[in-house]
């Protein structure tokens, strides 16, 4: 870790952990570091992930875009955990005395138990024949807090996924740029690949090391093709 300022941080993500309890995975990313690996994590079994693991497609597509310009922290947006659990996710930038982003600071919470402790006490409250009955009483509680949880509207339909490895993540974004094509990828014209080199782009996929590799091999040409796309892009 090359900064003083994040040597902090790592106290702070074991204190949290701590202090919030496990339903809190608390993250702490290392800007400087080989694709913005994980410095610190304190409960990663609710994401999965260690120190040494990859940033998320949102935190990505929050560098590419430079959210950190107009923003100190994004919160309450939504994530989706590995097994499935909707997340509540927020991320703070640090910044160094020149005011450069750090590293990010991020807090997922899983609220699984306490939707499980909400059926629990109805279930204590009313026989079971009746909640059979009437599955409406139920079904729109736990649909508001599985499916539409309350989360801030901007930046606009933030989804974060979360993935174990660096190909995972750059495969998450590929397969989400890509799945609306009715061409096979490696069949589209010149036109097309430069189309989605510009999606990806978007999404930051080419901060990431290898990232330029990975598509040039999925669309069946070579770097030098991605390289160009990239430079009439910027261009």
């Amino acid at each position: 870790m090359s900064s003083d300022i994040l040597q902090h941080y790592t106290i702070l993500v074991e204190f949290l952990g701590k202090a919030l309890g496990p339903d809190y995975e608390v993250v702490l990313h290392d800007l400087s570091s080989k694709d913005f690996a994980i410095a610190a994590i304190a409960n990663g079994h609710i994401s999965g992930r260690k120190a040494g693991g990859p940033l998320t497609d949102a935190a990505l597509r929050m560098l590419s875009s430079k959210a950190y310009e107009t923003d100190d922290f994004l919160s309450n947006y939504r994530g989706i955990a590995p097994n499935g659990h909707i997340l509540r996710s927020s991320t703070m930038f640090i910044r160094d005395v020149e005011n450069r982003p750090i590293g990010l600071l991020c807090i997922n919470f899983d609220d699984w138990r306490y939707k499980e402790l909400t059926e629990k006490m109805l279930s204590i409250i009313h026989p079971e024949s009746y909640l059979e009955q009437h599955p409406a009483y139920t079904q729109p509680l736990l649909q508001r807090t599985v499916e539409k949880p309350a989360l801030q509207e901007s930046p606009a339909a933030i989804t974060e996924n979360f993935s174990m490895d660096i190909p995972a993540l750059m495969q998450k974004i590929f397969d989400d740029a890509t799945a609306s094509l009715e061409t096979p990828v490696d069949r589209l014209n010149q036109f097309e690949r430069r189309e989605i080199v510009e999606q990806l782009n978007e999404q930051g996929l080419f901060q990431l090391k290898g990232a330029v590799s990975f598509v040039a091999r999925k669309f069946s040409c070579s770097n030098a093709t991605i390289y160009r796309y990239l430079s009439e892009i910027s261009a």
